[in-house]
């Protein structure tokens, strides 16, 4: 009895992971790394603002510069809504080099209107800060809500498509 109770568990966790339609990149699943931090297991993170930098520029791709902290409630609640939206993951990792923070930067092009959390800055190759690409606030202009992950996704393909007009 127990072992036909074991075996059907065991079946219905097969068929349940196998529904889960979770973003998988096109390199196939990767190691979690402990840079994500939470906010995308199966991205490539950039460890410092340079490296990140360097990773634009040499890949022509826009660095997302993503600061948080880990006891803050908005950023946790915009950390769950961020990792588990599919299309988010799927343009950070095709088109985008990734770094998240939980300390400020010395660069203060990094905070144009302060320095709070949550805060998502945009950086092209030419290591310009797109100061332009803002969220809904006035403010606190690069702040995103749970809410907002459509708005931060259409400001994502902004980046992209000026990106390629500039260069």
């Amino acid at each position: 009895m127990v072992k036909s109770a074991l075996s059907v568990l065991l079946v219905l966790v097969a068929i349940s992971s196998t529904f889960a339609a979770k973003y998988i990149p096109k390199s196939g699943k990767r190691v979690p790394q402990t840079l994500s931090r939470g906010w995308g297991d199966q991205l490539i993170w950039a460890q410092t603002y340079e490296e990140g930098l360097y990773w634009s520029r040499s890949k022509n791709k826009p660095l997302l510069v993503i600061f948080h902290l880990e006891d803050c409630p908005h950023s946790q609640a915009l950390k769950k809504v961020f990792s588990e939206d599919n299309e988010v993951q799927k343009v950070l990792d095709e088109d985008f080099i990734v770094l998240n923070l939980v300390y400020e930067t010395t660069d203060k092009h990094l905070s144009p209107d302060g320095q709070y959390v949550p805060r998502l800055l945009f950086v092209d190759p030419s290591m310009t800060v797109r100061a332009d690409i803002t969220g809904r606030y006035a403010n606190r202009m690069y702040a995103y809500e749970p809410s907002d992950i459509k708005l931060l996704v259409g400001n994502m393909q902004k980046a992209k498509k000026l990106l390629k007009s500039e260069l």
